[in-house]
Formats: structure tokens, C-alpha cells, sequence
């Protein structure tokens, strides 16, 4: 019995061992918690945004981040680094939020969710690469940065020609 224990336990842990292995597992993690919730918020503002400007950008981000989770899978999997599957939590809040909204009231949750999303996306790019061990984890970081900081920008003007504040 013990054995049978001991074999599950081992089964179980080797996700957990795969990451302790990483120096970088927590930003193989939030990068793909982050890639996976644009993606998903994407969606939801090519459908069920009112203004073009929100369904065009979610769209945007469907194939920006879509593309970006592909080269970090890719990435992980070289590393033996297993990815999450789903959004964190509290992206997964934010979705659920979004999803009985509509409207006008759908679009400026969504823009405001969007700045602070890419805000917090550009500051883990940027620690990354500043502090980060994985080389191959700093290149993807430098590489996709440009694109997450262009992002912010464009999201941060939807936001001024709708008249939302996005005060930090």
C-alpha cells in the first residue's frame, strides 16, 4: 500500500517538480494565465462589444496573444515546463463580470480590464527581463514586449476617445 502511495505521490509531484526545476516557473505561469484571459476577454469584445473600436481590438488580441501562447508552449515544452490551462482567479472573475454585461457598460469595463491587464502584462515582461535566469524565457520576454507595450498604447487611446479614465 505504501508503495501504491509513494507511486501516486511521485505521479502527482512531477507537474510540481517540473516547475522547481524552472528559475523562471512563475513567469512561464502568469504569462500563460495572462495569454490565455486576453485571449478569452478577446472574444468575448468581438462579440459582445458595442463600439468597433473594442471589437476590433479584441480581435486584436485574440491573434496577438493567441499567437504568443503558441510560442511559450512551444517554449515550455523544450524546458519541460508544464503550463496552465485556464486564466488565474482573478482573471477568470474579470471574465465572468464581462460576460453579463453589455453595452456601453460592457465596453468600459472592458477597456478599463484591458489597461490594467497590459499594464500588469508590460511590468512582468519588464522584470523578467531585468532579473529573469531562463535565457530562452528572457528572449520571449524582449521579444514580445514591443507588441504588449503597443497594445497598452492602442487600449489607452480607445479609452481617451471614450472619455475613460485610466489613472494608475
Amino acid at each position: 500500500m505504501k508503495t501504491v502511495l509513494l507511486s501516486l505521490w511521485v505521479v502527482a509531484a512531477a507537474p510540481i517538480a517540473a516547475w522547481a526545476d524552472s528559475p523562471d516557473a512563475s513567469f512561464y505561469k502568469n504569462a500563460a494565465e495572462a495569454g490565455i484571459s486576453e485571449v478569452e476577454d478577446g472574444d468575448l469584445a468581438t462579440t459582445k462589444g458595442n463600439s468597433q473600436a473594442v471589437k476590433d481590438f479584441g480581435a486584436h488580441m485574440v491573434k496577438d496573444h493567441g499567437a504568443a501562447n503558441d510560442k511559450l508552449k512551444a517554449l515550455a515544452a523544450t524546458k519541460g515546463v508544464e503550463l496552465p490551462t485556464s486564466a488565474s482567479v482573478s482573471d477568470m472573475a474579470t471574465k465572468a463580470k464581462l460576460d453579463v454585461l453589455s453595452g456601453d457598460t460592457f465596453d468600459k469595463s472592458y477597456i478599463k480590464s484591458q489597461v490594467k491587464a497590459h499594464r500588469q502584462a508590460v511590468a512582468l515582461f519588464k522584470k523578467e527581463i531585468a532579473s529573469g535566469q531562463d535565457a530562452d524565457a528572457k528572449a520571449f520576454a524582449t521579444q514580445t514586449l514591443p507588441t504588449l507595450r503597443s497594445h497598452l498604447s492602442e487600449i489607452e487611446k480607445i479609452a481617451a476617445d471614450a472619455g475613460i479614465s485610466t489613472k494608475k
